[in-house]
């Protein structure tokens, strides 16, 4: 029993210190030396400030900007509360937010469909992509804010739109903060409004 016991207590000391300590210290180091940016949250950097990652939504509510899908994490683009709605599609309280979020969108084109991302956010609630569909279809307000033509802002889009990955999975994608920052550096508005 005493050297079953001990060798019980040595194989949890073994494995905790192997898989507890070395296990993630060798994970950290490699995908620190061959992905850094990756490992680090691919972080956007403007003039030596952080001012969002590639890989986490946030929200853009000016008229001047694209904006992203409706965010259901904590209060709203919170990447550490990352989470959908948790509501059914027969739930009062979804569809009254998405009717809202519809008719909202459509003030904009009345008698134009609404992308479905514009108005249902992502299971984590932080997607930083929207549809090429939901960018075309705020183009014509985002040229207005900026005084910039629709085909001009057209073509910023198709240069941030990403392709299926692998050529087969997934669909194509814009990034909003991505998309948004250029917009800032080719069609500048007012101090007030930029993203920086």
């Amino acid at each position: 029993m005493k050297r079953n016991l001990l060798t019980a207590v040595l194989m949890t000391i073994a494995t905790t210190i192997l898989f507890g300590i070395i296990y993630p210290l060798l994970v950290t180091g490699i995908a620190q030396a061959l992905f850094s940016a990756k490992a680090n949250g691919q972080l956007i950097q403007i003039d030596g400030k952080t001012v969002g990652s590639a890989i986490i939504g946030q929200g853009f509510s000016g008229p001047g900007y694209f904006r992203s899908r409706p965010s259901s994490a904590g209060n709203g683009y919170d990447a550490a509360n990352t989470n959908g709605s948790q509501l059914g599609p027969t739930n009062q309280k979804l569809i009254d937010r998405v009717k809202g979020d519809v008719a909202t969108a459509e003030s904009d084109h009345p008698g134009t469909a609404v992308p479905i991302d514009l108005v249902t956010s992502s299971a984590s609630g932080v997607d930083p992509h929207i549809t090429p569909a939901a960018a075309e279809f705020q183009l014509s307000r985002v040229a207005k804010e900026r005084g910039a033509t629709v085909d001009r802002l057209r073509a910023l889009v198709a240069k941030h739109t990403e392709g299926r990955q692998l050529g087969i999975l997934g669909e194509a994608r814009v990034n909003v903060l991505e998309l948004n920052l250029d917009l800032d550096q080719q069609f500048p508005m007012n101090k007030k409004a930029s993203i920086r």
